[in-house]
C-alpha cells in the first residue's frame, strides 16, 4: 500500500486485530493501555483514517504525528484528540514507545443523544488545534480516573443504565478537556501573540494594495489559510485574546481604512466605497453606519 493512501479503520473491533489486541468487550467503546499495544511492523500502515472519535493520553512518546497537513506538537502536552474522518500519519524511525491511554469512541455510541451534537462543539477534536494538551500531575490522574471509570463501567454487566453513565463520564472528560485548552490558550500568550501580530500585518498589506478592489474584502478561510491555521482555530484564539472573532477583525481594519479615506481624501462616498472593494455603496454605508453609529458623510462632516 503507498504511503500516502490513508489506510481506513471503520470499526474498533478492525482497529484491536491491526494492534493485536483482544477483542473489544463493547463494539462501540473501548479503553487500551498503549503498553498493549503491538510494535508496528515495517510493512504496516503508517497513514490512517478512522471512523470513529480517539482520545488518547500519552507519555513518554518517541515518535511524531501529522494530523492534516501539520505536525502535532507532543513537547509538552500529553493528551490528543482524533475526530472520524480525520487524516493522521506516524512518523517514526525506529520502533515507537510510548505509555499510557487510548479511548475509542464509535459516534453510533451517542446517536440520538444530545452528545451527538455537543460533541461537534469541541474544537480540539479538529485540524485546527496542532499541539497535545499539556496536564499538570494532579489533572492527569483525573483525566485518568475518568478514562478507567469508563473501562470499569462497560466492562461490567450491562444494564439499562450503562451508556448514560459512561456518557456522563464522557462529557465530563471533554468539558474538562475545554477548560485546560482553554487555559492553554491564555498561558501560551506569546505564540498566540505572534499569531495576532502577523494578523495584522497581513491586513495591513491587504488594505494598502489593489487587492480589495480587484478580489473584495478578504475572507475569512483566506486569512486562516495565509496564518497556516484552520478558521476555527483562528475564531477561537482571537476571541480569547481580543474578544473579537475574525471578521470582526477584518471589518474592524475596513473602518479604519474608510475612516483614513473620508478624513484626508475628497473622494466621494461611492468612490471609497469602491475602492474597499465594495459593488454597491450601500453596503459599505450600512456596514460603516454599523460599526460607528455614523453615516460616512456624518463621520467626514464631522472634522469640518
Amino acid at each position: 500500500m503507498p504511503a500516502t493512501t490513508p489506510y481506513r479503520i471503520r470499526t474498533i473491533s478492525e482497529f484491536h486485530r491491526l494492534k493485536g489486541l483482544p477483542k473489544p468487550e463493547h463494539p462501540l467503546i473501548s479503553v487500551v493501555n498503549f503498553e498493549a499495544i503491538r510494535e508496528l511492523k515495517e510493512d504496516d500502515p503508517r497513514t490512517f483514517i478512522q471512523n470513529y472519535y480517539s482520545i488518547a493520553l500519552k507519555r513518554n512518546f518517541n515518535a511524531k504525528i501529522k494530523y492534516g497537513q501539520q505536525e502535532y506538537d507532543f513537547d509538552e502536552g500529553v493528551m490528543f484528540f482524533i475526530a472520524p474522518g480525520q487524516v493522521f500519519s506516524i512518523l517514526a524511525d525506529g520502533p515507537i514507545q510510548h505509555t499510557g491511554w487510548l479511548l475509542l469512541i464509535h459516534p453510533d455510541f451517542f446517536w440520538n443523544k444530545p452528545l451527538a451534537k455537543k460533541i461537534h462543539q469541541y474544537e480540539y477534536f479538529s485540524y485546527s488545534v496542532h499541539e497535545a494538551l499539556y496536564l499538570s500531575e494532579k489533572e492527569e490522574t483525573m483525566i485518568t480516573g475518568i478514562i478507567q471509570g469508563i473501562a470499569q463501567e462497560y466492562q461490567s454487566n450491562i444494564d439499562k443504565f450503562s451508556q448514560d453513565v459512561i456518557l456522563s463520564q464522557l462529557e465530563l472528560l471533554l468539558t474538562y478537556s475545554e477548560r485546560f485548552y482553554h487555559r492553554q490558550f491564555i498561558t501560551r500568550r506569546v505564540a498566540n501573540h505572534q499569531i495576532l501580530g502577523r494578523l495584522e500585518d497581513l491586513l495591513t498589506e491587504y488594505f494598502n494594495n489593489e487587492s480589495l478592489t480587484e478580489k473584495g474584502l478578504p475572507t475569512v478561510q483566506y486569512v486562516a489559510e495565509r496564518l497556516n491555521v484552520s478558521p476555527g482555530y483562528l475564531g477561537s484564539l482571537l476571541k480569547t485574546l481580543t474578544g473579537q472573532n475574525t471578521q470582526q477583525h477584518i471589518h474592524e481594519k475596513l473602518i479604519e481604512k474608510a475612516k483614513e479615506k473620508l478624513s484626508t481624501t475628497d473622494l466621494s462616498v461611492s468612490e471609497i466605497a469602491y475602492e474597499l472593494g465594495f459593488v454597491h455603496s450601500q453596503s459599505f454605508s450600512k456596514l460603516f453606519k454599523a460599526k460607528t453609529n455614523l453615516s460616512p458623510l456624518e463621520f467626514r462632516q464631522s472634522f469640518n
